[in-house]
């Protein structure tokens, strides 16, 4: 697929009702059965219909996203941002057409931006692609669901995905003929330290678990690293951003709250397909 038709300052959706291509005027998303979709003060589209919605508002909350971006600004994931943008940079075109499958509140998204591409984020909470376009102003950013992309067949040559969903029959219809998937998952040490004040038998996270079927794997890479805190509110904000939060007794928030210095670790898995 050539990408040359993505390469101008004009974002390419589709309608999530009727699977025609939107077009933009006066801010507003409209296809030719005149379906409309208002693009919002700060940026983004919504392109979740009610329908589509599972719960009044999905995805993470206010809480959840604020602690999550106090966290990443703060750069202790700033190294798995280098190993996923070596990647990029060795294996992507430069006029590369990306996007962020489950983008949260853009951290990942807009380090990918250059020049030359295009970088497109989607995230399923409101609240975060609200921050996300708002902060971003160079990619584009859109409220949907993973599983029912509001994009044409073939539109990325890179995709990537962070501990999101990877919903591989939907990350392949929009990916272009010999582009590439980037996933991200935990590594089987990845915040054991946490998760042992937690839990009084923390389990390691299973490695072998892969839900890439029919694309090829081109590379595999571990990366590893210890992250020192010298402060509570970073390994609260850290809690926060997990899907163990729920599990953490206040006896543990407490112990967490008093802490002066902790360490943990690090531990991601990077898995790079080719279509």
């Amino acid at each position: 697929m050539t990408n040359t038709t993505l390469k101008t300052g004009q974002p390419y959706y589709r309608c999530p009702l009727c699977k025609q291509p939107l077009s933009l005027n006066d801010k507003v998303y409209r296809c030719d059965n005149n379906h409309c979709f208002d693009q919002a003060k700060q940026g983004y589209v919504n392109l979740l219909p009610v329908q589509f919605k599972h719960s009044k508002e999905p995805g993470d909350n206010k809480a959840m996203v604020t602690a999550r971006r106090a966290f990443l600004e703060k750069g202790f994931y700033q190294p798995l941002v280098n190993a996923m943008l070596k990647l990029y940079q060795q294996y992507a075109p430069a006029s590369a057409v990306v996007f962020d499958a489950g983008c949260g509140e853009g951290f990942y998204t807009h380090q990918h931006k250059n020049d030359d591409n295009q970088v497109y984020g989607v995230d399923i909470s409101k609240e975060t692609v609200k921050i996300a376009a708002q902060k971003y102003k160079t990619c584009f950013f859109s409220v949907g669901t993973l599983s029912e992309l509001p994009f044409q067949d073939e539109q990325f040559s890179w995709v990537f995905s962070v501990y999101a969903p990877i919903l591989e029959q939907e990350f392949n219809r929009v990916l272009a003929k010999e582009g590439y998937l980037l996933t991200v998952t935990p590594g089987a040490e990845h915040l054991l330290a946490l998760k042992s004040l937690i839990y009084q038998q923390a389990k390691h996270h299973d490695e072998s678990k892969q839900v890439i079927q029919e694309m090829t794997l081109v590379k595999e890479e571990q990366l590893t690293y210890e992250m020192t805190f010298n402060n509570s509110e970073d390994v609260l904000n850290l809690l926060a951003m997990t899907p163990f939060a729920f599990k953490a007794s206040k006896e543990v928030v407490e112990q967490l709250t008093k802490l002066t210095t902790f360490s943990c670790q690090a531990d991601f898995i990077l898995r790079l397909y080719q279509k």
